[in-house]
């Protein structure tokens, strides 16, 4: 399912504020080690009283295992400068977010054991 330009223009103006004004919807598909890793449209909209950026990106991607899907709104800032560059944040954002999310998990899990070991007895000698 797609979702309509209005949707991304509420996307954009929800995160980010100001009032965004579709430029151009862009084609991106981006690979990785010769795998395509996101295709889809980005849409480009200028971005009118925002402090910093002038322009925004916004597309909208299934979220796996769901009927539901996630926006994105990434502003025209620092190295981003293209659609393209703005689906390659997106990718590292969120692949940096399942790597912290994946240690917070194995620190807790370690927490836990040492917990589960004192409770049985079997803890640290002292």
């Amino acid at each position: 399912m797609d979702v309509s330009a209005d949707q991304l223009q509420r996307a954009v103006e929800g995160q980010h504020g100001g009032k965004a004004v579709l430029m151009s919807a862009e084609p991106v598909k981006e690979t990785f080690q010769g795998k395509t890793v996101w295709e889809g449209v980005v849409h480009v909209f200028d971005l009118e009283g925002h402090p910093k950026a002038t322009r925004a990106y916004a597309w909208s991607s299934p979220i796996e295992g769901s009927d539901k899907r996630r926006f994105y709104a990434v502003l025209h800032l620092g190295g981003i400068r293209s659609p393209v560059d703005a689906v390659r944040a997106a990718i590292v954002a969120e692949q940096r977010a399942a790597v912290r999310k994946a240690s917070a998990t194995t620190e807790a899990e370690t927490r836990r054991d040492a917990d589960v070991r004192d409770i049985l007895g079997m803890g640290r000698k002292k």
